[in-house]
């Protein structure tokens, strides 16, 4: 005979919720070194050797969902809006990214002067979307979804990297399978700016990297302070080739 709870009434059932997707701290790590490799041969490629390669562009590609999906995933960890995360991370974007600036402007290549600002900056409105966002309120939202507008319009890759990395933090933060959709859908956007889909390869990678389990020692700030340096190192570079005077 089913138990009754006081009243007579059965007692709520409780919804099947999924367990939070939890990745080793190791396999986030390979990722953002993975990443770094992935960047840094399409900018070689990029500033200097004119597009040559275009298996290098193609796997360029990657880079910006697999730097979304790890801020994504630390965003989406347990205490993070307790633990200052999002203001550290803010403060780390927009001090790395205005360090950038100089060397990313002189690269060239950009739409119009300044514009779009790089890619720290892409990932710093979408942290700052998720962080009002996260902490809730009517003015929050309106604010988030202000800044979602106005910033995604001034960042590099524009609207589907900002939408990517907050659909991917829903994911982590519920596990719905929904957001994993989404994701699709705004990386297959993507091709508006790289005339390809291989950006797409982030939601298989969302899905399996739980499943691998490595150990690699982690490395504050360095990927931060690797974004400047190596654009001013190809600055350089591209300086002494003659290809930017």
């Amino acid at each position: 005979m089913p138990k009754l709870a006081v009243g007579g009434r059965h007692p709520p059932k409780t919804a099947s919720v999924l367990p939070r997707v939890v990745i080793a701290d190791g396999t986030v790590e390979i990722l953002k070194w993975f990443g770094v490799v992935l960047m840094t041969l399409d900018h070689v490629n990029k500033y200097l050797l004119g597009n040559s390669l275009p298996w290098a562009f193609a796997a360029g590609r990657l880079a910006m969902p697999i730097f979304g999906f790890v801020l994504a995933y630390n965003l989406a960890r347990p205490g993070a809006l307790a633990s200052g995360l999002y203001g550290r991370t803010m403060k780390r974007l927009a001090l790395y990214g205005l360090a950038a600036t100089p060397f990313f402007i002189g690269l060239g290549g950009l739409l119009a002067g300044w514009w779009p600002l790089n890619i720290l900056f892409t990932l710093l409105v979408a942290t700052s979307v998720a962080w009002m966002v996260e902490q809730g309120g009517f003015a929050r939202l309106v604010g988030a979804a202000t800044l979602f507008l106005l910033g995604g319009s001034m960042v590099e890759f524009w609207w589907p990297a900002v939408a990517f990395v907050l659909t991917a933090w829903w994911y982590f933060k519920t596990t719905n399978m929904v957001a994993v959709a989404v994701c699709a859908v705004v990386l297959a956007m993507l091709f508006i700016v790289n005339r390809n889909l291989w950006a797409l390869a982030a939601v298989p990678m969302m899905l399996i990297t739980p499943l691998i389990k490595l150990q690699v020692p982690r490395v504050r700030h360095v990927f931060y302070a690797y974004y400047p340096a190596h654009l001013a190192v190809i600055l350089l570079i591209s300086t002494l080739l003659g290809k930017h005077v």
